[in-house]
């Protein structure tokens, strides 16, 4: 299974420091060698953007690779996404007029063209634009940090 991380959850990676969680960035370094963890190139700059923490900047950068540009059909996709009314304000007006990156729905059509899993911490919300309602409209796997810890049946 492929993993398409949100920005949330790479922040929320902050909180395992390397030297007190060894063993979870050894399990989390072989998963993104394996090709099983990827993310978007918007979520780069989203990190770039507002991680607080010097070891996952410094991990993010070590790991640019893995934040790929989106190809014609996820662009395909997400064009799909917006079609969708309920789903127009995915992308807040405020951050596309300050030119601020939006990742959640090339993160959405990643996942959806490769048949992957979104990894977020956000939560379902009835009527709301955000990425685990249209996951669900669209019939995209999601989970969080801690169910993708268990679907890979880690444990420390």
């Amino acid at each position: 299974m492929i993993y398409v991380f949100d920005t949330n959850s790479f922040s929320v990676l902050g909180n395992y420091y390397p030297n007190q969680f060894p063993t979870f960035w050894q399990y989390f370094d072989q998963t993104v060698q394996d090709g099983r963890i990827i993310s978007v190139r918007e979520v780069y700059r989203e990190l770039q953007r507002y991680t607080r923490h010097s070891h996952l900047s410094d991990w993010i950068e070590r790991h640019k690779s893995i934040f790929v540009i989106p190809g014609a059909a996820e662009t395909q996709f997400v064009s799909q996404i917006f079609m969708e009314p309920r789903f127009q304000n995915l992308v807040n007006e405020k951050n596309r007029l300050a030119g601020y990156p939006c990742a959640d729905p090339f993160i959405i059509a990643l996942a959806k063209t490769i048949n992957g899993y979104v990894v977020t911490e956000e939560k379902e919300k009835p009527n709301a634009p955000n990425i685990p309602n249209v996951c669900d409209h669209f019939g995209v796997a999601f989970t969080n940090l801690q169910g993708f810890m268990e679907r890979e049946k880690w444990t420390f």
